[in-house]
C-alpha cells in the first residue's frame, strides 16, 4: 500500500522500483511503521550489537510522548519487521509487597534475554512498559517506596554495566552479552534524574505528524475500504486526538449490530449463544464505514472526552476536605527581591527547561501572584513542594498539599501556609498539565535565609 506517492504507470522502472521499496519500508503486516520511529529504534537496537572503538552506547532507550499515540505497538512493529525477540516486562510489575523483588526481577529478565541471545543467535531486547508508572513520581499521591528507589538504582547499575547483572545473593564472572533496553513512558521528568541523564538512557520523544497519523490510520482501516482521500479527511477532523481515538471509533462502530444481536437472542441467552453454543460465536456483516458515519461516532467519542475533562468532582471533593482542615492566611503584597549572587549578577536556575524565579519574602510577589493565575487561565494545575537544604542537592523534594489545586484562592493560602511553615527551606510553585500527567514549570519562590 502506497501511502504518499500515486505511481503513474508511466513513470520509469527505476523510480518504480524506489518507490515500491519505500512503501514496503513503511508498511508492515498491513500496518503503518513511522520512518523516524523505524529509523530510532533500528539504530539503537543495532549499535549496542557492535563494538565501535572508544563510543560509549547508552543501553537504555527511553520513548515519551503523549498518552495514546502507539509507542508501544510501533516497537512491537519493528521488532517484527526486524526478527526481534522481546522479553517484556510491564511497569505494574515494578512494585510489590516484598521489597527487593522489582529489582531481582528486572536483573533476572535481563540476564534470560542475554541468554536467548546466546542461544538463539539473534538480537534480542528487554523491554519494560509504562516505566514512569512503576518507578516515578507524579505527585504527593504516589508513594516513593524502597522499590522505587531499587528499581531506578537497577537499571542505573546495569546501565553502567551491562555485561555484568548479578542476582542477589550469587555472582557468576562469566561477562554477559550486552541486552538494549527499550522502555516507554509518558513523562520522563516523574524519575529519577540521573537514570535519565545522557550516557545511560537516549531520549526519544514520539509525537506523529499528520503524514504518520494518516499512514498509521490508514493501515486500521485497511480492510474497510476508505479511501486516501477519507483518511485524510478523517484525520483532519480529529487533529488533536492520539492514535488510540482512531482504534476506539472503528471498534464503536460494531456497536450497533452487536446491540442488534443482543436483542435478537435476548438478554438472557447472550451468554449460551456466545460462550457455549454448538452453532458456532456469531458472525457478522461489515458495518456502515461511510466517512459521515465514522464522523458522526467521533463527535460522540470527543462529548465522552469533554464530559471527563469537566467533571472535576475529586478535585471538589477534596477541596472541602482541604477547607476543613486548613487555615488560610490573607496575602500581603510584597515587591519581589532577586537575590543576587556573590558577582553583582543575578542569578537564575533552571528545571526541566524552565526558569525559576527566586524571592526571599514569606509572602507572595505580584509576580508569583500573577503566575498563579496564568498557569490556572491555562487549565493546568498547581501543587507546591519544599525540602531541606541537605535534600535540595539530590533533588527529594516534598509535596505541601494534598491534591492539586485548581482555585486562585486555594493556591495563594497554601503557598502563604507553605512559605510560613518552611521559612528555613526551600519552596518551589509547580504548574501540572493534567491532560498530559507532565509538569509544565517549576519555579522556587524561597530559598533559606535568602541565600542564592
Amino acid at each position: 500500500m502506497l501511502f504518499y506517492q500515486k505511481i503513474n504507470k508511466q513513470s520509469s522502472p527505476k523510480k518504480l522500483n524506489i518507490t515500491l521499496s519505500s512503501a514496503r519500508q513503511n508498511n508492515f503486516m498491513g500496518y503503518y511503521i513511522a520512518p523516524r520511529f523505524l529509523d530510532k529504534l533500528a539504530v539503537h537496537i543495532t549499535k549496542n550489537f557492535l563494538k565501535l572503538p572508544g563510543v560509549r552506547v547508552p543501553v537504555i532507550l527511553g520513548i515519551h510522548g503523549r498518552k495514546g499515540e502507539g509507542k508501544t505497538f510501533q516497537c512491537q512493529l519493528v521488532f517484527e519487521k526486524m526478527g526481534i525477540e522481546v522479553t517484556n516486562i510491564s511497569g505494574g510489575e515494578l512494585e510489590s509487597p516484598d521489597a527487593g523483588d522489582p529489582a531481582r526481577l528486572i536483573r533476572l529478565r535481563y540476564r534470560e534475554t542475554a541468554e536467548l541471545i546466546k542461544v538463539r543467535g539473534k538480537m534480542c531486547v528487554l523491554m519494560i512498559n509504562d516505566l514512569d508508572a512503576g518507578a516515578g513520581r507524579f505527585d504527593e499521591g504516589t508513594q516513593y517506596t524502597v522499590n522505587t528507589q531499587l528499581v531506578n538504582a537497577t537499571l542505573m547499575n546495569i546501565a553502567d554495566n551491562p555485561t555484568d547483572v548479578q542476582l542477589p545473593g550469587s555472582y557468576d564472572s562469566t561477562p554477559l552479552h550486552r541486552v538494549p533496553i527499550i522502555v516507554t513512558g509518558n513523562d520522563f521528568s516523574t524519575l529519577y534524574a540521573p537514570l535519565i541523564r545522557d550516557g545511560r538512557m537516549e531520549k526519544f520523544y514520539w509525537e506523529p505528524n499528520r503524514d504518520d497519523k494518516v499512514g498509521i490510520v490508514k493501515g486500521i482501516f485497511e480492510a474497510d475500504g476508505l479511501s486516501q482521500k477519507e483518511v485524510e479527511q478523517l484525520v483532519d477532523t480529529f487533529v488533536n486526538q492520539s492514535i488510540d481515538f482512531f482504534s476506539a471509533l472503528r471498534s464503536r462502530i460494531y456497536d450497533e449490530q452487536i446491540r442488534n444481536y443482543i436483542h435478537q437472542v435476548g438478554f438472557e441467552r447472550v451468554s449460551l449463544s456466545i460462550v457455549n453454543s454448538v452453532e458456532g460465536p456469531p458472525e457478522f456483516k461489515k458495518p456502515d464505514f461511510r466517512l459521515s458515519h465514522l464522523i458522526e461516532s467521533g463527535n460522540f467519542l470527543v462529548g465522552e472526552q469533554k464530559r471527563v475533562e469537566n467533571s472535576h468532582l475529586v478535585d471538589d471533593y477534596n477541596r472541602l476536605n482541604r477547607g476543613r482542615n486548613s487555615q488560610s492566611t490573607q496575602p500581603a503584597a510584597v515587591t519581589p527581591i532577586n537575590q543576587p549572587s556573590s558577582n553583582g549578577a543575578t542569578q537564575e536556575a533552571k528545571t526541566n527547561g524552565f526558569q525559576k524565579q527566586e524571592a526571599s519574602s514569606t509572602h507572595l510577589s505580584l509576580d508569583t501572584q500573577a503566575q498563579i493565575r496564568q498557569l490556572l487561565s491555562q487549565g493546568y494545575k498547581i501543587s507546591i513542594e519544599h525540602v531541606d537544604e541537605r535534600r535540595f542537592r539530590t533533588g527529594a523534594w516534598q509535596t505541601c498539599v494534598h491534591s492539586h489545586i485548581d482555585a486562585e484562592s486555594d493556591a495563594i493560602s497554601n503557598l502563604e501556609s507553605t512559605l510560613t511553615e518552611y521559612s528555613g527551606e526551600y519552596v518551589r510553585l509547580v504548574g501540572i498539565d493534567p491532560k498530559a500527567k507532565r509538569r509544565v514549570v517549576e519555579t522556587i519562590i524561597q530559598r533559606p535565609n535568602g541565600k542564592n
